[in-house]
């Protein structure tokens, strides 16, 4: 019995190529199949669609981080916008406080009616309300010198105001742009197959000038 096993073995070991362990070792087959691999997996990794997230980060802030994956941006993006807000509201309140107070000492000076009523309670003037604490329209120079003021500061506060919003215009712009480089930069292949190298070096000089030391750069790609 045993004897017509091993016939059945010896037969089997004729019929096999004699390389056939040596081929699966191959290390071509084992490349091969690595990259089979890694192109199957590439193909159903995820890609963000550029067109998508611009539109979409246009449409609602900070969507187009959303739709990247790059959730940890998104306290940037929405911290920014709270600041911009903030810088806006604030500036456009002192624009418009100081245009109230600066049409009002106008008609103060111009209006004799309007005048005696301000008189008979200063305190309800909003351009002595928006005085310092401790000053009063005597202390700071009279009408004239407040009215300049008040011209001065409302022209500040307009100029800031209109700069918050060009920031605010721009920092949306600077996130949708961003969820568009992103997009696009996705999959790029950061690897470190491109190296740099610092040496220094001797430099050849022509016309019998003396050689001088300087620093070499290279570049390998891997």
């Amino acid at each position: 019995m045993s004897t017509g096993i091993q016939a059945q073995i010896d037969s089997l070991k004729s019929q096999l190529p004699n390389d056939t362990i040596a081929r699966l070792y191959d290390k071509k087959i084992v490349k091969s199949e690595i990259k089979q691999v890694s192109d199957t997996l590439s193909s159903k990794a995820f890609k963000p669609d550029p067109t998508k997230a611009v539109w979409m980060g246009a449409i609602i802030p900070g969507y187009g981080q959303i739709l990247n994956k790059k959730f940890w941006k998104l306290p940037i993006v929405y911290g920014g916008f709270l600041g911009c807000a903030y810088a806006v509201t604030w500036n456009s309140g002192q624009y418009q406080s100081y245009k109230t107070a600066y049409f009002d000492i106008l008609r103060y000076a111009s209006d004799a009616s309007f005048k005696n009523i301000i008189d008979k309670n200063p305190g309800s003037a909003s351009f002595v309300q928006i005085l310092p604490k401790g000053y009063t329209l005597e202390s700071i120079g009279g009408v004239d010198q407040l009215t300049t003021i008040l011209q001065t500061a409302q022209n500040n506060a307009r100029r800031y105001r209109d700069l918050s919003i060009i920031v605010t215009i721009g920092f949306y712009a600077l996130t949708i742009v961003d969820a568009y480089v992103d997009a696009q930069l996705y999959d790029f292949d950061i690897s470190p197959g491109l190296s740099m190298h610092l040496q220094p070096a001797l430099m050849e000089n022509s016309y019998g000038v003396n050689n001088t030391l300087g620093l070499q750069c290279s570049l390998s790609l891997k």
